[in-house]
Formats: C-alpha cells, sequence, structure tokens
C-alpha cells in the first residue's frame, strides 16, 4: 500500500457542484477536509449527502460520545482502516474510552475490562461484524440500554464508517510518520 490515489484539490481547481458540497463540509463542525472528503468529493452529491450522515453520526447521535466511539473502533479494526483507527483512538480516548479497550480492539480481541454499556455495545457490534446478523439477546441488551434509537444509531453509525474506511482503504491515505499500523488479522 503505498501512495494515494485521489490527488487533493484547490477550491479554483473543483467543479462547482464539488466546491458546494466542499464548502459544506468547510462550514459544519468538522472544521476541515481530512480523511475520505477529497476521495468522496469525486461524486459531489454523493459526498454531499454522506457528510451529513456523518455529521449527525458523529456530532448528534443518541449514544454518549465514548460508545459512539467503540463502535466506530470496531469497524475501523474489521477494515483493517488504519488511518480510521488511528484518528479515532485519539477521539475514543479524548471521549472517555479507556486506552486498554482501545489497544485490546487493535489487536483484535475482546476487551479484558469494560462497563455494562460499552460491553453491550461491543458485544452487538461485534456480532453484527463477524456475522452480518445480532441475536434477539445482543439486540434486546442495547434497546434496553439506549432505546430503539439507540439501536439505530449504532447501526447507523457502524454503517457510515464501513463506507468511511471503505473510502480510506481505496485512497490509500497514509497514517501520520509517528503512528503504529495495525496487524492485519488472520
Amino acid at each position: 500500500m503505498t501512495g494515494e490515489r485521489f490527488s487533493t484539490q484547490t477550491l479554483e481547481e473543483m467543479t462547482p457542484e464539488q466546491r458546494k458540497a466542499a464548502e459544506a463540509i468547510l462550514a459544519g463542525p468538522r472544521g476541515g477536509m481530512r480523511g475520505p472528503f477529497k476521495a468522496l468529493l469525486r461524486s459531489p452529491d454523493l459526498a454531499d449527502k454522506i457528510q451529513r450522515v456523518g455529521e449527525y453520526v458523529r456530532f448528534r447521535s443518541s449514544l454518549h460520545p465514548r460508545l459512539n466511539e467503540l463502535g466506530i473502533l470496531l469497524v475501523g479494526r474489521y477494515w483493517t482502516a488504519q488511518y480510521e483507527f488511528y484518528a479515532h483512538r485519539i477521539l475514543a480516548e479524548k471521549a472517555g474510552l479507556s486506552p486498554s479497550i482501545c489497544q485490546a480492539i487493535a489487536e483484535g480481541r475482546r476487551p479484558e475490562t469494560m462497563d455494562e454499556e460499552e460491553r453491550v455495545v461491543w458485544e452487538f457490534g461485534n456480532e453484527l461484524l463477524q456475522t452480518k446478523e445480532v441475536s434477539d439477546a445482543t439486540f434486546n441488551a442495547v434497546k434496553e440500554k439506549f432505546g430503539e434509537q439507540g439501536v439505530i444509531d449504532l447501526v447507523g453509525g457502524m454503517g457510515y464508517y464501513t463506507v468511511v474506511s471503505m473510502v480510506l482503504n481505496v485512497d490509500r491515505v497514509p497514517l501520520p510518520p509517528d503512528a503504529v499500523p495495525l496487524k492485519k488479522l488472520a
């Protein structure tokens, strides 16, 4: 994996449609065009719609940010999305997720110590990613803790970050030089 596939465009190099989508991203809570957006702008209408979903998922989800980030880390690890995992590990720890939980996920194993909310999110996310569905018991545990909106916000967040992880992997967005890359899981 070497080199990004999509070049960074200046606003002047963009089509009017790309510029409109870029300006909406820049005006939002992200405050920048990091991650998948330089690639996504190749399809400006899709970029605009995806960034609006992402704005909800990241900044207005009904889940506490540490739990939302836990779901994001599970997705980043599943896809071995290097940049995604790197960036969201920082955000997860700032949101209060234990570094030991983040490290366990990076290593592809179940964290040893989680509180009850973290446990049900981990079990739901892991089961969904590994089996492509969730059992009634797993569904009901998340529903009991966070309500039906919480279930859908967790699924929506994981789905959004699946798209992001895929775009980042296709574009080959690199890690900063000091970052430790995830190892491929068997």
